[in-house]
């Protein structure tokens, strides 16, 4: 210690290295994501570790010096002198700018890389346009029969291109099992690539904040097999059909709960019929006496009545 107090630079360094060493231990050690279920996950964690690594001993060096001038140069009690006049080291100056030059460089380097190999396209690649919209998400595969649902089923070790866009305000898309995540924003459409490589369910989350029922603007993912990802289509391309049968056939209510089910209406409303129980908006049960009930005191129809509330819910 009496070496440290005759030359504190000498302190100052051996400290220096030993923070330098237990921060990259430990911040190497935590584990900070979630499991791995995407061909990117790995090139995007191995990334974070680099720049974990590089930046634990910038961090160390920039508090060193700080508490080491304290320390060493501050002023004695009493002194209230102005310091020595320094204009300045044009030679530290231009290495203390280098430096971090480099350094900002090729990290900037490395990160385009890994971004240019996760964005590159793929062979038998399957287009998913996912749209967002307060407080839901929907999904359709036009390369698969135009087929479109709320629920969001990848096939394992299928590549993907998820073209996102917005109905209304800004979102955010993520997957963090993927470490895939990009904004919607109004009048753009967004394109990110993903190759899911984990059988599971996970979670898919709205990361911006959206409006009311942000919280709520959550649907989950499910990769399978590619045998049971070709059964989910055909089953939902004979329900599509269905649907679409009944609807010409003037089936209203089965009409009205595709629209209600795929539309997103669920992410606000209640409607038992549909399982959504919800309750950011106004409840749709008893929709039909209320606009009954309402319509004859206003003197409208109960369309009518519907129509006016949505457009202008405080003149009801």
């Amino acid at each position: 210690m009496r070496v440290f107090r005759k030359r504190p630079m000498l302190g100052m360094v051996v400290v220096s290295v030993l923070a330098t060493i237990v921060g990259i231990a430990i911040s190497l050690a935590i584990d900070w994501f979630p499991p791995q279920a995407s061909t990117a996950a790995d090139d995007i964690d191995q990334l974070w570790d680099v720049l974990m690594v590089a930046s634990v001993p910038i961090f160390v060096l920039v508090m060193a010096v700080a508490i080491y001038s304290v320390l060493i140069f501050r002023a004695k009690p009493g002194d209230l002198s102005d310091g020595a006049p320094i204009h300045g080291n044009t030679k530290l100056e231009i290495v203390w700018v280098t430096i971090p030059f480099i350094m900002v460089s090729v990290l900037a380097a490395y990160g385009w890389i890994v971004l240019d190999q996760i964005e590159e396209k793929q062979t038998n690649e399957m287009v998913v346009n996912v749209t967002a919209q307060q407080f839901a998400w929907r999904f359709d595969y036009p390369d698969e029969g135009k087929v479109k649902s709320n629920q969001l089923v990848l096939a394992k070790d299928r590549p993907v291109e998820f073209r996102v866009r917005t109905e209304d305000v800004l979102h955010s898309f993520w997957v963090p099992e993927f470490r895939l995540k990009t904004d919607t924003v109004p009048g753009l459409t967004t394109r990110i690539r993903v190759t899911p490589s984990k059988i599971g369910e996970y979670e898919v989350v709205c990361t911006e904040l959206c409006g009311l029922g942000h919280s709520t603007m959550r649907q989950n993912v499910r990769v399978v097999s590619q045998e049971e990802f070709d059964t989910w289509l055909g089953e939902e391309k004979k329900q599509e059909q269905g649907e679409q049968a009944s609807a010409a056939g003037g089936d209203q209510a089965s009409e009205g709960k595709r629209v209600f089910t795929e539309d997103g209406c669920a992410s606000c409303h209640s409607l038992a019929d549909a399982e959504s129980a919800s309750g950011i908006g106004p409840g749709l049960d008893d929709l039909g006496d209320t606009a009954r009930r309402m319509g004859k005191r206003h003197g409208q129809s109960p369309a009518q009545y519907v129509r006016a509330a949505i457009a202008n819910p405080d003149a009801s």
